[in-house]
């Protein structure tokens, strides 16, 4: 979900918290009062199940006899109670879910030489690059003994390094994490989004730089979706809007989200609307500013992609917004630089290419194509740096940078370490100086400063991590998956690992909303291999590393493709003796959650261990709560009779077998998740619990002060990845 870039720079130390972090957090898709059941269910209560015979004793969980009737097919859904997370009953049966967990995975073996490792690997310092603005120059920075970061600013270059925003210091409890922070152009004020519990829900607030002071006036709530984007005077900024408001269902709020302009130092309800609610709760907005002040351009995103694109004039009192691109649905952005639109796109090219558009001449005939589709790189993204257009591509699921003019004459590619993944160039439209992150499987996050005009690059920062790469080979493989088609995969192992099935293997994917998995480091996952696992990504149907065509090929009714790819991945590693279905673990969190539950379901014998985080796992209720409505285009409605039969028939939820053999399970749920509903994972744990014959086990964890991101404290991240690896560890064969 939430799959949309915000200005890079802003965020810069947000995406290097989360990479310095224990476990991988779950890839990028509210919660309120559930809606009543539909007219076609009941609620008439069953006693008590007996007692489950497993190994391990489950809290006791009652049904109910509720259905839904869709195409003359009932639907069964006896743990429906558990969708009311206000209900004591329910807040109990977590509470003793999370406390079984928790005290079952003490007892596993290899904690604390895991826990060692991992705070090795995650309490390092880092340090994110310079954002000038004015005078003023603008990072963050966390030691390595601290648990949060904190924003600095200084005068000038060689200013004194002052405090602006203490992380730690935004709630008394800690549990208050910091969003997007985004320096006004004379560098006088800071507006930041506060997220209580780590929620995507937050508030946007205004801090006087020379002061540290909040603005007791500029207060805005309802800032889930917004990213202030200020004007060049510092008078103000736009933002997306959402109310705050009970009586509206949470998974109706996308249709309230709006366009708005704050003037600084006076109170949100007086804040223009500048683009009216857009009242489809299928879509969100996404708004960007030019430097200049003259465009404001707002896509609109439709599951993982793009729906429509328009923009206004703001020099032009009373201009009605402009409809740049509409009747067609993929992947694009458009943004505007010196009276100029630039439009990415994969209209017409799957790859993606770019057009210039001349804001008084929109209509498609006058379009100028100024950078074509690639014979075989996808385009990710593209932005404006030093005056120059900074192209983000990817080539076989691995990052590469170039360097544009504006005009469409290629300069040059930036060198970049290795295979990997980058965060694209992040930089001012007016400066040479640019930096970009790049990552790998064996390589630690680092920083990059480059030149924009000569591509030259040198390293800038780097975490100084307890890494040695030497004793590990990335490969990068194909494979057929169940209808011929050719997947590829990245695979890490250990260079003398034997090919004799001995070796576990975590294997983990997403397959959805046109996100890209390509490699990256994390203190998990890199535990993972020094202990002697094996590690094997594959890039499946669904996703982005092959352009458009390939996200197609995962959605609606070819859903089914992406699991097909996943298991064949197994059965690949299997096959080519890297490891055995007894020490193969799966991982997916979000939709990569529903991957790994659907794949369980359909091919309990292949696994030994699934860990399943924060997950999508009611195919058929999902539109009712969070945030599902906006994923309806990516899954498909249950009303229309052809996706319900496909939903139906992998829903994870739905398919759970009575006496089946699962793989040993952890759940892992967050208890503020207000993006996927924590009901996911509980009703399907507790399905789990009933229909599993005996061992392995299924437990539910559930970390507290969470949102769909996971907790933003070191020691938060190292204690969940800690009793993830012993999970995994303690459920394969030896």
């Amino acid at each position: 979900m939430k799959h949309s870039r915000p200005s890079p720079l802003a965020v810069l130390p947000v995406l290097l918290a989360a990479c310095a972090g224990a476990p991988p957090a779950p890839p990028e898709g509210g919660e309120g009062a559930p809606p009543p059941p539909p007219a076609t269910a009941t609620a008439e209560v069953k006693p008590d199940a007996p007692a489950n015979k497993a190994a391990f004793p489950y809290p006791k969980t009652r049904k109910v006899d509720a259905a839904d009737t869709f195409f003359g097919v009932k639907v069964a859904d006896p743990y429906r109670w558990l969708e009311d997370e206000r209900s004591p009953e329910v807040q109990a049966w977590v509470k003793a879910q999370d406390e079984l967990a928790r005290a079952e995975l003490a007892k596993l073996p290899k904690r604390e030489a895991l826990a060692e490792k991992l705070r090795a690997l995650s309490y390092l310092e880092f340090v994110s690059p310079p954002l000038r603005r004015g005078k003023r120059s603008f990072w963050s920075h966390r030691p390595a003994d601290k648990e949060k970061s904190t924003i600095y600013w200084r005068e000038g270059e060689k200013g004194e390094q002052r405090v602006l925003i203490d992380v730690a210091s935004l709630s008394a409890d800690g549990s208050t994490s910091l969003g997007a922070w985004v320096p006004s152009y004379d560098g006088k004020w800071v507006a930041y989004i506060a997220h209580p519990n780590n929620a995507d829900a937050g508030e946007l607030r205004v801090r006087e730089v020379a002061t540290g002071k909040d603005s007791t006036i500029d207060t805005i709530p309802g800032a889930e979706y917004a990213h202030p984007l200020w004007t060049p005077k510092g008078d103000g900024f736009y933002y997306v809007s959402i109310p705050v408001d009970s009586k509206i269902p949470a998974s109706e709020l996308p249709g309230y989200s709006e366009v708005r302009f704050h003037s600084l130092g006076k109170k949100a309800d007086t804040d223009t609307v500048v683009l009216p609610k857009n009242g489809d709760p299928e879509t969100e907005l996404e708004a960007r500013l030019s430097r200049d002040g003259h465009f404001l351009v707002v896509n609109v995103l439709h599951g993982g992609n793009v729906s429509g694109i328009k923009f206004l004039d703001l020099r032009k009192k009373g201009a009605a917004w402009v409809d740049l691109v509409k009747g067609y649905e993929g992947s694009m952005n458009a943004f505007a630089y010196k009276n100029v639109i630039y439009l990415r796109t994969t209209e017409g090219s799957p790859r993606g290419r770019i057009f210039a558009i001349d804001p008084a001449k929109p209509a498609r005939d006058q379009w100028k194509e100024i950078v074509p589709e690639s014979k075989d790189a996808v385009l990710q993204e593209a932005s404006i740096v030093g005056g120059h257009l900074a192209l983000d591509y990817l080539r076989k699921a691995s990052s590469e940078i170039e360097v544009w003019t504006t005009a469409g004459k290629k300069v040059h590619a930036i060198k970049l370490p290795g295979i990997g993944t980058t965060s694209g160039l992040l930089g001012e439209p007016d400066e040479d100086r640019a930096y970009y992150v790049f990552t790998s499987f064996t390589y630690p996050t680092s920083i990059f400063e480059a030149s924009i005009k000569t591509g030259e690059s040198k390293l800038w920062y780097a975490l100084k991590a307890p890494v040695d790469p030497a004793p590990y080979v990335v490969e990068q493989v194909f494979y057929p998956s169940k209808d011929g088609t050719q997947v590829s995969m990245f695979v890490v192992r250990k260079k003398d690992a034997p090919k004799n099935g001995t070796t576990p293997f975590l294997l983990t994917g997403y397959g959805g909303f046109n996100i890209s998995k390509t490699p990256a480091f994390s203190p998990m996952l890199y535990t993972w291999l020094e202990n002697g696992g094996g590690l094997a990504l594959p890039n499946l149907r669904g996703g982005a590393e092959y352009g458009e065509e390939w996200h197609r090929g995962g959605m609606l009714t070819k859903k089914q493709n992406v699991f097909d790819d996943f298991i064949a991945a197994a059965e690949w590693l299997v096959k080519e003796k890297l490891t055995a279905t007894d020490r193969l673990v799966v991982y997916g969190g979000s939709n990569g959650g529903l991957l790994v539950g659907a794949v369980a379901n359909q091919r309990p014998d292949l696994f030994s261990a699934v860990l399943c985080a924060v997950p999508v796992l009611d195919m058929i209720r999902y539109p009712l709560f969070g945030d599902g409505k906006t994923w309806v285009s990516e899954y498909g409605s249950p009303k229309e009779e052809s996706l319900f039969k496909a939903l139906f028939a992998y829903s994870p939820y739905h398919n759970v077998k009575p006496g089946a053999k699962y793989p040993a399970f952890l759940m892992l749920s967050a208890d503020a998740d207000d993006r996927v509903h924590p009901l996911h994972a509980w009703k399907t744990t507790a399905a789990l619990q009933a229909a599993q014959a005996g061992d392995p086990p299924v437990l539910m964890r559930v970390e507290k002060h969470s949102g769909h991101g996971g907790a933003d404290m070191v020691k938060s991240r190292v204690e969940q990845a800690v009793d993830m690896l012993a999970f995994a560890f303690g459920h394969v064969a030896h």
